[in-house]
């Protein structure tokens, strides 16, 4: 269990907390260089938020302590046609404010958002991580997922 568990709600996110998720997003090496931080956010944000609020197999969510957002993640589920029609839940873009680093709120992210795709039917959960980051890799295979695949991606636009 960790420090979070009794201080930190995990909720929809809503427009208000665009700007704090497009904060996180753009806090680290890799995200500097793809993200724009501007006030007001970016249309581009502003049309991506609206279709994943909008859409009932997506749920962008945040973790909020004292009010303050304090980390994000997206959750997709998946119906698919694989493995007897199984579900299959995505996770993505998994930020933690750098004030909540190394403090167990990853974690306490993954066990909800985990729990959230069981509760929803998928039958696993799947992300994709740059390979440029060892050390997510390694908390990802700590909450024991397997690198059971290669994935690829083909850029349609360079942004």
């Amino acid at each position: 269990m960790s420090d979070f568990d009794a201080t930190i709600t995990i909720r929809r996110a809503s427009l208000d907390d665009l700007p704090a998720i497009i904060g996180m997003l753009a806090d680290d090496p890799i995200g500097a260089t793809r993200e724009i931080v501007s006030t007001p956010p970016d249309d581009a944000y502003l049309r991506a938020f609206a279709d994943i609020d909008g859409d009932p197999f997506n749920e962008l969510v945040v973790a909020e302590d004292a009010g303050a957002v304090v980390g994000c993640l997206q959750l997709t589920l998946i119906p698919g046609m694989a493995r007897t029609g199984m579900p299959r839940a995505q996770i993505e873009a998994v930020r933690v404010a750098l004030s909540h680093r190394d403090r167990g709120l990853g974690r306490h992210l993954f066990r909800w958002a985990i729990e959230r795709a069981r509760e929803r039917g998928a039958g696993l959960v799947q992300l994709t991580t740059d390979k440029a980051r060892p050390d997510a890799h390694r908390f990802y295979r700590s909450l024991g997922f397997a690198a059971s695949h290669e994935g690829m991606k083909l850029m349609l636009r360079e942004d």
